[in-house]
């Protein structure tokens, strides 16, 4: 029998990935998005950056930032021990929430 389909494991591994948004979250989709660190950039981006077991949680996570509304910039993989932009503020222990996002539902 011949296979026409590679396994899941040649497709994806799980790993760090860096989701950048258009605009600040405010703190309290902090909960919304467990696992993940929201860091509020300068320039006015949001970054998530965290674990991502599989492709399913990913796309589970890109169905929340669309029901949020907010443009979606980017979304990349991040090796493991490389540096990401320095962040301006971070939600979460001891971060600040810069801008009111209450028009986001």
């Amino acid at each position: 029998m011949c296979k026409t389909h590679a396994s899941t494991k040649d497709h994806y591994e799980p790993g760090l990935y860096e989701i950048r948004l258009k605009g600040h979250l405010g703190s309290q989709w902090t909960d919304w998005f467990e696992g993940l660190t929201i860091t509020l950039e300068e320039d006015g981006d949001t970054l998530l950056t965290g674990p991502v077991i599989d492709q399913a949680a990913l796309h589970g996570l890109l169905k929340k930032v669309r029901d949020l509304g907010m443009p979606l910039v980017s979304v990349s993989p991040v090796e493991p021990g490389a540096p990401t932009t320095l962040p301006s503020a971070s939600l979460g222990t001891g971060g600040t929430d810069q801008t009111d996002q209450s028009d986001v539902n």
